[in-house]
Order: structure tokens, then C-alpha cells, then sequence
């Protein structure tokens, strides 16, 4: 299945799996839910702040292209969301944790993708994260690339292909990789940004209760 998507769409089929894998209990996604998790401060490169009406429009279009659909339950006044790539690409848990990390956050190595993608599927080394990885580099059409190395650096990153060529995302270009950055730098930086991202979810999750309690009133 040829996919193409703009950045607001891979935005919001990132947010989809993500919240998915991680709140199970409150997916599918209200509207509201849905800019709250697309407009993170954390886990999100870039960080984008989308409005209600923007995000409605472009998940109309991933439904025209068979990758999302509306879904109420019985009883409940709220419309919700959710992607359908499951039932579409036929893809597991794993592959669908490493896709959202390279929907939310552009390239990454597969060390920097099995810290990420932990809190959304188990996996239990590295090469485990390298055969997923191949998996989806071997299908038809390949859902992502690996990129040219650069000089100095052990590990390839991988780019998912589906809002265009991976070429564009070379890690000579990428201004992240500067000379100036370290280990120790990266590690604090990541358990600063999983606290907020905690927070985030307490306050998504809170949002979402609010709502539910909205029904009964």
C-alpha cells in the first residue's frame, strides 16, 4: 500500500499509535485529546501547535486514504478517532512503536529507537529492534530507509518513508548531530523530556476523564 503523507497527517497517525500503545483505556481519541497529543512539548520534533479545526480537516483526509476512521461508542456523546494501520498493513506492535517514534520524532538509530519505543512495545535487545527495522525495510513498498552514515558515527538512523524520501533527512544535515553534543547531554536531556512527557500524560489522561465523567452529568 502506497502511503503519502504531509506533516500534520504523519503528526497525527504518530499521535494515534502512540497513545494506542501506551493509554490503551482512552483510545480512540477525542478531537480534544488528539491536539493535546499532536501540540506535545515532548517527544516531538518539531513541536507544532495545532488547532481544533486543522486537525479535524487532516484526519478527514487520512480517512479518505483509508487510514483513520470515526468510532463513538454506544451512549457516548463524544466523537472519537483512531488510525487504522493494523488492520490495513497487517504490522505489529513493534513495528508500529518504531514507525510512530519515526512520525514524531524524524530519524533515529536503533539505540536511540529501543530507549524510545519501550514504553510503547517490549524489546529485548537491539537486534531485535534491527530485525523490525529490516521488516519494515523489506516491505512493498518499504516503509523505511536507512540513511547514509556520517563520518565519525557508528550507528545508521533510520527515516520512515511515507512523508517523502529519505534522502532529504541525511545525517550531514541534520543540525542535532553538531560536534558540540555528548553522551552525558543526550542522557539528561531524554530523562528531562520523558519526565515532561509523564506529565503530559497525566494531564491527557485527566482531560479525557473529565469528559468521560461529562456523560453522567
Amino acid at each position: 500500500m502506497e502511503i503519502s503523507l504531509g506533516t500534520v497527517e504523519a503528526r497525527i497517525l504518530g499521535a494515534f499509535i502512540e497513545k494506542e500503545l501506551t493509554t490503551p483505556d482512552y483510545y480512540p481519541l477525542s478531537l480534544n485529546a488528539l491536539a493535546n497529543a499532536c501540540n506535545q512539548k515532548s517527544n516531538r520534533d518539531p513541536v507544532l501547535q495545532l488547532e481544533e479545526p486543522e486537525i479535524l480537516e487532516q484526519v478527514d483526509h487520512l480517512r479518505k486514504k483509508g487510514l483513520a476512521m470515526q468510532s463513538q461508542d454506544a451512549g457516548s456523546r463524544v466523537t472519537k478517532y483512531r488510525h487504522c494501520l493494523r488492520e490495513r498493513l497487517y504490522l505489529e506492535d513493534q513495528e508500529l512503536a518504531i514507525l510512530a517514534e519515526l512520525l514524531l520524532r524524524g530519524p533515529q538509530t536503533p539505540g536511540e529507537l529501543r530507549s524510545r519505543c519501550e514504553r510503547m512495545a517490549p524489546f529485548n535487545d537491539l537486534e531485535t529492534v534491527q530485525q523490525f527495522l529490516q521488516e519494515l525495510l523489506e516491505k512493498e513498498p518499504p516503509m523505511v530507509v536507512r540513511l547514509d552514515r556520517q563520518p565519525g558515527r557508528k550507528e545508521y538512523r533510520y527515516a520512515q518513508l511515507w512523508t517523502g524520501p529519505g534522502e532529504k533527512f541525511s545525517d550531514a544535515d541534520d543540525p542535532m548531530q553538531s560536534a558540540g553534543s555528548n553522551r552525558k547531554s543526550v542522557g539528561v536531556e531524554q530523562l528531562l523530556s520523558e519526565i515532561v512527557a509523564l506529565r503530559e500524560e497525566v494531564a491527557s489522561l485527566q482531560a479525557e476523564f473529565a469528559e468521560f465523567k461529562k456523560q453522567f452529568e
